[in-house]
């Protein structure tokens, strides 16, 4: 895991590339990083869904197409990949480690 501050950095980041990821409301959601045709994202997205049955967190769905080169270069080899306001998860990651990331 990487510490709150980089989590901070890499957030804004990506809004200044994707001015509407910066409203309050999605300030605090779950970010799923991914792009068109991958099939790891896929997957990723049915773990939040079964996630979701559990724990209602809300999600937005981030396409990495949509980034400046050097950001989407950054994530290319690691997506998909979750930030939530603090955390970061890469794939491979399961039900319970989604349950993990909101009690640490």
């Amino acid at each position: 895991m990487h510490d709150d501050n980089n989590i901070d950095a890499l957030r804004a980041q990506i809004i200044a590339t994707n001015a509407s990821l910066g409203t309050a409301e999605n300030r605090h959601q779950w970010w799923l990083l991914g792009t068109s045709g991958c099939h790891l994202c896929d997957i990723a997205e049915q773990i939040i869904t079964q996630f979701q049955a559990v724990q209602p967190i809300s999600y937005q769905k981030v396409d990495i197409a949509d980034f400046d080169e050097m950001l989407m270069m950054a994530f290319a080899t690691t997506i998909p990949v979750i930030l939530t306001p603090s955390k970061r998860l890469n794939y491979p990651f399961s039900v319970m480690d989604l349950q993990q990331l909101l009690t640490q």
